[in-house]
């Protein structure tokens, strides 16, 4: 069975999208998710986004990590507005569902502004800050990130205790200057870094108002440049929560899914 799939960057952050409002795609399927999203032998990109109706709002976002888990995803989810607005579901604003609740988002040509959730906690610990922003994060700060050994450092966080068996994604932050840092993240269900990470942005923006700094916050990644924006509401909660960059389509395609789907253990 050949299907059109699409594949979309924000701040280097890509994924494959798939219209699915035709339920093309049985999104139980994990085996598949895992043979599209490899990079080997499949399409390749951090995650897998299906775009399904919804009864109540513009559209059903499914986000997929290549491992087959589900989450929410803060560029992924600037990706799916962009596509809605490319397949003619949406104009310039929407309000979708996503793995946490509803988001809405505005797009201004390239520039996607999404609604984040708001975050009812922060957890202050010894040796860094702990940030739910949709996905669970971990802010270690250091003084130089480009010159760090993330991939190593982070496995070792990902994996640890003190964040449960589902464990955790890992960020490690710089301070550059007035409301400005640079940031690189380990993501779980990728299993490795990406050039960006938008829940994980969000919250290293949060976790920088313990160190003095105000929104919105520049905030810097391999993949380039994202805007954080929140207000805060008491000594640990964060409303009007906005995450604004660039998304944009890379390419589309034919896949066939027939051999995948014969060969998937579901």
């Amino acid at each position: 069975m050949e299907t059109t799939f699409y594949k979309y960057q924000a701040t280097g952050n890509d994924f494959i999208i798939i219209d699915n409002r035709e339920q093309i795609i049985d999104t139980s399927d994990i085996d598949l998710i895992k043979k599209i999203s490899d990079r080997s032998f499949g399409i390749g990109g951090d995650g897998v986004i299906l775009i399904e109706n919804d009864p109540d709002y513009d559209f059903n976002m499914i986000f997929c990590n290549p491992d087959g888990s589900r989450s929410f995803c803060g560029n992924g989810s600037r990706c799916a507005a962009m596509f809605a607005n490319y397949l003619g579901i949406i104009d310039d604003k929407t309000e979708f569902r996503a793995y946490d609740g509803p988001h809405s988002a505005t797009i201004t040509r390239d520039l996607v502004r999404l609604k984040m959730n708001d975050v009812h906690s922060v957890r202050l610990l010894a040796d860094g800050i702990f940030v739910d922003t949709g996905s669970p994060h971990y802010i270690q700060f250091v003084s130089n990130a480009e010159r760090f050994n993330v991939l190593q450092e982070g496995k070792k966080i990902r994996y640890g205790g003190l964040f449960g068996t589902e464990g955790t994604n890992v960020n490690f932050v710089e301070m550059q200057g007035k409301d400005q840092i640079y940031v690189r993240t380990y993501e779980r269900g990728v299993e490795n870094e990406t050039l960006s990470c938008g829940t994980g942005v969000t919250a290293c923006a949060i976790a920088v108002k313990f160190k003095k700094y105000q929104s919105p916050v520049n905030v810097y990644t391999r993949g380039g440049k994202l805007i954080v924006e929140f207000k805060e509401n008491g000594s640990d909660k964060f409303t009007n929560i906005f995450l604004s960059g660039g998304a944009e389509m890379i390419f589309k395609g034919r896949v066939n899914l027939g051999k995948w789907m014969l060969n998937s253990n579901h």
